[in-house]
């Protein structure tokens, strides 16, 4: 069996590759957008956005919601789900910071 070894990088590389594996899909994407235009949203909602079923919606509300981006509370028989606006600033923080690394130097190999 192979081992990632994911502990032998930065912490905050290994958060931004969690994040990266979290929105990794379009339909978790397509969610998160929808959530910052209506600001609150009940799951049958997002599954009459999406050309999934509810079941692969749910799946894909999951994994969000497990790395934080969005939280949910349930309300009767429907989950009321909205952005996490705190880990979605902590998100933006991060990938600012990879960008800006990355862009710093303006370096090409290929100059």
């Amino acid at each position: 069996m192979t081992y990632a070894k994911t502990n032998l990088f930065q912490a905050d590389q290994q958060e931004i590759a969690l994040i990266a594996k979290a929105l990794s899909h379009p339909a978790r994407v397509a969610i998160i957008q929808f959530l910052a235009e209506k600001n609150v949203c009940i799951s049958g909602d997002i599954t009459n956005e999406l050309p999934l079923s509810r079941t692969t919606v749910s799946q894909h509300l999951q994994e969000l919601k497990e790395l934080g981006i969005i939280q949910g509370e349930v309300s009767g028989q429907n989950v009321c789900y909205c952005l996490n606006i705190e880990v979605v600033d902590r998100i933006k923080s991060l990938f600012d910071t990879l960008f800006n690394q990355l862009l710093e130097k303006k370096a090409s190999c290929c100059q």
